[in-house]
Formats: structure tokens, sequence, C-alpha cells
């Protein structure tokens, strides 16, 4: 079987949110992988993710209760609607919520996984969380702003908040 999911990054207005199809063998580290490349983040934090009570993350914790990261999508016998959390660098506190929108049969026609629809690009890493990100976009569409151009050396000029391409993803998506 095959998910779709719509994972979308909580607080952001308007919404930044990517579709996604895995498979249901997907493990959570894949799982992982595949939020970072279809949001664009970079991987350089700490994660983890919650699912019906039970945390799942970063092998560098420790915790009591974290479970394997091998665990497999199937294992939890989703229906449609059912959510998870994800929360990405705990010093930015992104926090994700992934919703489970439809259960589908395989499409052998279709690569697996694959990005079918999202929206904006998502903020670089290490921005600040929610707010440092509206004072960065607030920063660079305004030359008179007194960190203009303090961020735009920061971000570099190919940042493009409201593009999002999901064919590229899709064809990073391929590599996992």
């Amino acid at each position: 079987r095959i998910y779709q999911l719509k994972i979308y990054l909580q607080d952001t207005k308007p919404s930044v949110w990517r579709r996604v199809l895995v498979k249901e063998n997907t493990t959570m580290e894949q799982l992982h992988r595949i939020i970072q490349i279809s949001m664009g983040w970079e991987d350089c934090h700490l994660y983890q993710f919650i699912i019906k009570g039970d945390v799942f993350g970063s092998a560098e914790i420790d915790y009591p209760g974290r479970k394997d990261n091998n665990a497999k999508l199937s294992s939890f016998k989703f229906n449609e609607k059912n959510k998870i959390i994800y929360e990405y660098d705990f010093g930015d506190n992104w926090q994700h919520i992934i919703t489970v929108e439809k259960i589908l049969a395989e499409n052998n026609k279709l690569n697996y996984p694959s990005c079918i629809g999202g929206k904006l690009a998502c903020p670089p890493e290490d921005c600040g969380g929610i707010y440092g990100y509206y004072d960065l976009l607030k920063a660079l569409e305004n030359k008179d702003h007194p960190e203009h151009e303090e961020m735009l050396e920061w971000i570099g000029e190919g940042f493009e908040p409201k593009n999002f391409d999901k064919d590229s993803v899709s064809e990073e998506l391929r590599n996992i």
C-alpha cells in the first residue's frame, strides 16, 4: 500500500506544505529523510516523531521510551486522517503535522517516494524559528530595512520564499 501524506509546517501563513507518496514499508528513518528533502531542510539537527503516543527520533538522543527508527509505517495500522507529529531542530522548534490523507494501491507507473504537491519554499535552517523566519522575510522584502543587506548576504540572492518545485524534489527523492 501507498500512503499519501500531507506535511504541514505549523504556524506558517500562508501555509508551507508538501504532499508525498510513500510505501507502507517506509521506516521512520526513511520518512525523516523524505521530509528533509521535501521541505528543503539540510538534516543538520535532531528530530523526533510522535505517533500514537510513541516517540521515535534521532539516534543521538538516548531517552527512555524512544522507539526503534527501523519501525515501518505499516506497523501503525494507519487509517485516513491519522496524524503524526514531526519536530525538527529543537532550537528553532519546527513543528510539522503529517496527515495520512489517502491509502492507495501501488501504481507501477509511479516512483516512490515522490512529491506530488506543495506550496512555498521552506524556511532556511537556523533562521530563528517561525518568528525569525518572518523577521527575515520582512528584512528581505524592504530594501530600507536596517538588516536588509545583512540578511541578503546571509541567505544569498537565490532564496525565493514563494517558489516550490515538486519535480526537483521528486527527482531528489528517487535517490532514497
